[in-house]
């Protein structure tokens, strides 16, 4: 776990100051890699890399990066390659041995064994700039579900590439707010199809890989998953194979030389992913959970207790306070680079931060949800669906897969999200499957009127491409819900898990996003993942041995809401107005403050507005700071 970045001229002409370039990305992203820190220039001048590294395996200066292969390539590279011993056993040691115990090496030297597949032979997590000399080619490669983040910049002749997107910005003519980008963040509260809200900033999208060779930039997909349903086996045999993954994905992302720990929320994902760890830890497995005091509705903290006590973790509480907002949000979103789905990312930075003070891996529990259907939004979604099957009488059709009858047991899930339904429902019912999940989810409606923007851009055109996307070879509204939400929302999740845990050092790990697992998921129909509307059936069946049933059963989970808007109305309310108190092109800051108390208690109008007002005010007011580096000198 690592930062990069880089630099190639396309036209293979030296990059002016190339040196200077490299130190100031370097130093933008210096939180990454506290451990080490290093840049390599090519002898023409043309391409370079630069590198903060933070140690995880084979700790030793070996490792120092950017590292360079006996067939003279050189990486920049960031991530676990969880199964590289695997890989050093097959590769062999080509004659010349090997210099480190780090995956590193066993990347380089699978590239060049294997060339552009070596990607294919890799489980983990990873973004990466490969120099292939013999081939006088840039490789820029982005692992399958965008664990770890990529983006980069075309200005003039100068391709540059970076972990985050902040270390772009000085070489940008401006810093500029993307229009389409902006309406999907409206829509969406994340940008679709590699856009950010940086104009002239793009994220290379999951599963791609980005080649420069002979001056021409071009991207291309290795990996999908494809819904390719299995019939041909029951449900007692998918919660088999679910379950012997889990354990050999938590088994290999527990391999590391330094010490180990994990977040435990109280809900299903994290607890398995605690409770499968414990069994392969002889000491007690360091677990950390946050909490507000602002009452039971916003503490789960109980739970995280109970898989402690059964799992024998060793439990560490966070207390989180509004001083704690009002002291770290500013800082939050600068390590975000862009706002994001939800408030979530201010308690995940408290505890990432406290969770480092004891270990410097961390395991959580993204991509359940998306992998094996556990939004309540779902079930939202069905009970119209049930609704519109038995008036038409088309519950047989191979477009619906859970009955009237069998929904009911499940709707007082649903108590909590009157609201949510009052507004999926006000314009109207049914309707095609992709208007219908685009309404449940879109967030434009309570903000637009907030904002003025010239872009004509439709982002449900984006948004229907990708919900019926080709690898979805069927109609199941269960797998084109949850297909859309594994291909947005979850990079956009990980975006913030990668930010929040880096930003303190952290090397954050996914064991739920290991890919045998999930083409394997991808598999399940959805009669058996989704049986009467019961959310991640198959994964809780799977999990049952190493989760408490108090937290198996739990119909509750809060999915870590934060008192924003009470702090906003309450006491951070002389606060939020000081952030209000510009006024801006695109936002009308004093309507939000008027719209603040009428705010529901979880809404998300206010949250998007919040942060969009201090992305604004630390990337676009403060534009000087970035274009200064170039001109200063600073110490690395």
């Amino acid at each position: 776990m690592c930062g990069i970045a880089g630099a190639i001229n396309l036209r293979g002409q030296t990059v002016p100051d190339l040196a200077r370039r490299l130190d100031v990305m370097g130093e933008l992203i210096a939180h990454r890699g506290p451990d080490d820190h290093g840049t390599w220039a090519h002898p023409h001048g043309h391409v370079g890399f630069a590198h903060r590294r933070l140690s995880i395996f084979d700790t030793s200066s070996a490792g120092h990066q950017p590292m360079e292969g006996a067939g003279h390539s050189v990486i920049t590279y960031n991530g676990e390659v969880y199964n590289w011993p695997e890989l050093r056993t097959e590769l062999g040691d080509g004659g010349g041995g090997w210099r480190t115990r780090t995956d590193t090496e066993v990347l380089l030297r699978a590239h060049e064994r294997w060339g552009h597949d070596a990607v294919d032979h890799l489980r983990g997590m990873y973004a990466y700039g490969l120099w292939d000399e013999p081939n006088d080619e840039l490789l820029l490669v982005r692992d399958r579900f965008g664990i770890k983040p990529l983006y980069y910049a075309q200005v003039g002749d100068v391709l540059y590439f970076a972990s985050e997107a902040k270390a772009l910005l000085p070489f940008l003519p401006s810093i500029e707010t993307d229009q389409d980008g902006l309406r999907d963040y409206l829509a969406f509260q994340f940008c679709l199809a590699g856009k950010t809200l940086f104009a002239g900033v793009s994220e290379l999208q999951p599963g791609h890989r980005l080649i420069v060779r002979n001056g021409t930039v071009t991207t291309e997909r290795y990996w999908e998953v494809y819904y390719d349903l299995d019939w041909g086996h029951r449900e007692q045999w998918f919660e088999e194979q679910v379950e012997a993954l889990l354990h050999d994905s938590v088994r290999m992302h527990l391999r590391s030389d330094v010490p180990v720990g994990a977040y435990v929320s109280g809900g299903l994902d994290s607890s398995a992913v605690a409770g499968l760890a414990s069994v392969y830890t002889e000491d007690p497995l360091k677990a950390f959970v946050g909490r507000f005091t602002e009452g039971p509705e916003y503490d789960e903290s109980s739970y995280a207790r109970t898989v402690a006590d059964e799992r024998g973790l060793d439990l560490s509480v966070v207390d989180i306070g509004v001083e704690a907002f009002t002291r770290d949000i500013e800082k939050v979103i600068y390590h975000l680079d862009f706002p994001v789905a939800g408030p979530g990312s201010f308690p995940q930075f408290v505890v990432s931060e406290a969770a480092a003070s004891d270990v410097k891996v961390i395991l959580g529990g993204q991509g359940g949800d998306e992998i094996f259907g556990g939004y309540t939004r779902y079930l939202i979604a069905y009970f119209e669906q049930c609704i519109k099957a038995a008036i038409d009488g088309t519950t047989g059709s191979g477009n619906f897969v859970v009955t009237y009858e069998s929904i009911i047991p499940q709707l007082a899930s649903l108590r909590s999200y009157k609201p949510m339904l009052q507004q999926f429902w006000k314009d109207g019912l049914f309707g095609e499957l992709d208007e219908r999940y685009f309404r449940l989810i879109n967030r434009a409606p309570d903000v637009g009127k907030l904002v003025s923007i010239g872009s004509d851009y439709d982002p449900f055109l984006q948004f229907s491409d990708i919900f019926n996307g080709s690898n979805v070879g069927h109609q199941s509204y269960f797998d084109k819900m949850t297909h859309f939400d594994f291909k947005t929302l979850l990079p956009a999740l990980l975006q913030v898990e990668d930010r929040v845990s880096m930003a303190h050092g952290l090397e954050s790990r996914v064991p739920l996003l290991d890919h045998p697992l999930v083409e394997l998921a991808a598999t399940i129909p959805a009669d058996v993942k989704f049986p009467g509307g019961k959310l991640k059936h198959v994964f809780a069946r799977a999990t049952r041995a190493a989760v408490p049933e108090r937290v198996q059963q739990r119909t509750d989970k809060m999915g870590f809401p934060v008192p924003l808007v009470d702090w906003a109305r309450g006491p951070a309310r002389d606060y939020v107005r000081e952030v209000f108190a510009n006024d801006r092109e695109l936002f009308d800051n004093r309507a939000v403050l008027a719209a603040l108390d009428g705010e529901a208690k979880f809404g998300r109008s206010f949250w998007g507005m919040f942060s969009l007002e201090l992305w604004q005010q630390r990337f676009h007011d403060r534009e000087s700071e970035f274009k200064s580096l170039l001109t200063t000198e600073r110490t690395p």
